[in-house]
């Protein structure tokens, strides 16, 4: 069945990837009943696509077609912008064809676009655009006239920051490169756009500073995304798993942000952004471990603050993923290393308790996980009254029923708030907690130090788009450190990142100040 299955895929596939063939080998034709009757096949069966036939008043011989979806244009925009001008003007064609006479002399529409063949019909009509078709002519205009409904500028949830700018990325592809556009006032941006999937064709723009961006990383991801075959990509996501390395790794190969200010610097140092259409989240690459342990408004903020954040978030990356574990390893297999006061607390909290301690904290953990969930998934404010009353309930009836114990639950709740720190490192931080557990709890100490050997080492396997992701930089210099566990006064910050800008651009354009 599943073989079957697959060869019908591959079958449908192969007939979506020839209408497409055979679309773009369409062109428009001159007249304008054939346009109009190629049209109406195409969108068959589809109530809100409308054609527009337009007659001009000083000329009745002269007539035009006005191709929509319903919903997705300004109304008003082109009723004054293209049908009144339309109706009403003649154009001047004495020295030019009718087509670009009507482009210059009566829309009053900024960058009218030829375009050639009825693939590129299908793609500007669905995406919000009107189509015009002019007859006599073996082309027709494509008028920006896009008016659905979109999101408000807001600040993005997940990254809020105390201060700095409060503007996030939207669902709009066009809004979110102005974003870029207005930080970065200079020719040396580059935007490359291209379309993934079969029949969504999603648009994506590729973004990056050409004097700065590392070319073989460049190369690598237009190499990746050139191989993407897929029906649909609503999400960066799907882009994500389909062009990352490791792809069995919890440690994500891409970084991922809803601040214009985080890509932004990004592109600073180096990176190339992924800018998605219908999401408001961009994906930069390269990527380098120490990221998820970096915050937006870290440069927004003292450095000295910023430097003793940093490390808190180091430090609760590993409670989180030992805490669990270094407590069954002591109170299981090395218990004489507890004093002797904590050791007989320990027994007696425990004297009711039916269950291993294995199984007890195995349990708790994944109450916790459950109840964090819950509260992710429910609306803002029941999640987060569920999640603490939640916690505070269970926790203190399964204390007073005797199934568990009180210093399970403080470490459950340890391991929990810990890993609320480091918020990029939820999945990894997850996988990784239950991966030295399982060893701890068969192996004791050893177990534990032959798990976090076995992490660590795949850890320094990690690489992204060329680049290891935990990279020594070769030489003990303080350039190379100066943003790494901690962040140092932006005045000494004078070179990029040595692992993602070339040779030639690792120096800030910046002066030195005097004092320095």
């Amino acid at each position: 069945m599943s073989r079957q299955k697959n060869q019908s895929d591959q079958q449908v596939a192969q007939q979506v990837q020839k209408l497409n063939e055979e679309l773009k080998g369409t062109p428009v034709s001159p007249n304008l009943a054939d346009n109009v009757q190629t049209l109406k096949s195409l969108f068959d069966k589809d109530d809100t696509f409308l054609v527009r036939e337009v007659q001009n008043q000083k000329d009745p011989a002269q007539q035009y077609v006005v191709a929509y979806c319903a919903g997705m244009i300004d109304n008003g925009f082109v009723s004054e912008n293209i049908i009144w001008p339309l109706t009403y003007s003649e154009p001047n064609t004495t020295e030019e064809n009718l087509l670009d006479a009507v482009a210059r002399q009566v829309l009053l529409v900024h960058n009218p676009t030829p375009i050639e063949s009825f693939q590129q019909v299908v793609e500007a009509v669905t995406y919000g655009d009107s189509v015009l078709f002019v007859p006599g002519e073996n082309k027709a205009l494509t008028l920006s006239t896009q008016g659905f409904p979109l999101r408000g500028v807001s600040e993005p949830n997940g990254e809020i920051a105390l201060s700095g700018p409060k503007e996030g990325f939207g669902e709009s592809l066009i809004l979110n490169l102005a974003f870029l556009h207005r930080r970065l006032r200079t020719h040396d941006l580059k935007m490359e756009m291209r379309s993934f999937g079969v029949r969504s064709r999603t648009q994506a723009c590729i973004c990056y500073l050409d004097s700065l961006v590392n070319r073989p990383a460049l190369e690598e991801l237009l190499r990746r995304l050139d191989s993407i075959e897929i029906d649909g990509v609503l999400d960066s996501n799907y882009l994500n798993e389909l062009i990352r390395d490791n792809p069995l790794s919890p440690f994500r190969s891409t970084g991922y942000t809803e601040r214009p200010d985080v890509v932004v610097g990004k592109l600073l140092e180096g990176r190339i952004a992924i800018v998605l259409d219908g999401t408001p989240v961009v994906l930069t690459i390269p990527y380098l471990f120490i990221e998820n342990f970096q915050s937006n408004e870290d440069y927004y903020l003292s450095f000295y603050y910023t430097s003793f954040s940093r490390m808190l978030r180091m430090v609760g990356f590993l409670l989180s993923i030992l805490t669990p574990s270094l407590y069954l390893v002591v109170t299981t297999y090395h218990y004489e290393l507890l004093p002797t006061s904590l050791l007989l607390n320990i027994a007696s909290e425990r004297l009711n308790v039916p269950f291993p301690m294995a199984l007890e904290l195995l349990l708790m953990l994944v109450m916790f996980d459950i109840l964090r969930e819950t509260g992710v998934r429910m609306t803002s404010g029941v999640g987060q009254a569920m999640s603490v009353v939640g916690a505070l309930v269970l926790g203190s009836a399964a204390v007073d029923a005797k199934i568990v114990s009180s210093l399970v639950i403080i470490m459950v709740a340890l391991t929990g708030i810990t890993s609320l720190l480091v918020p990029k490192l939820n999945t990894p931080t997850l996988m990784a907690r239950m991966f030295l557990f399982v060893f701890a709890a068969f192996g004791g100490f050893p177990g534990l130090t032959m798990g976090c050997a076995f992490l660590l080492i795949h850890m320094l396997r990690l690489k992204s788009f060329g680049l290891w992701q935990i990279s020594p930089t070769g030489d003990l210099q303080y350039q190379q450190f100066k943003d790494i566990g901690f962040r140092a006064p932006l005045w000494q910050m004078r070179q990029r990142p040595a692992a993602i800008a070339s040779q030639l651009t690792r120096l800030r354009p910046a002066k030195r100040r005097w004092w320095n």
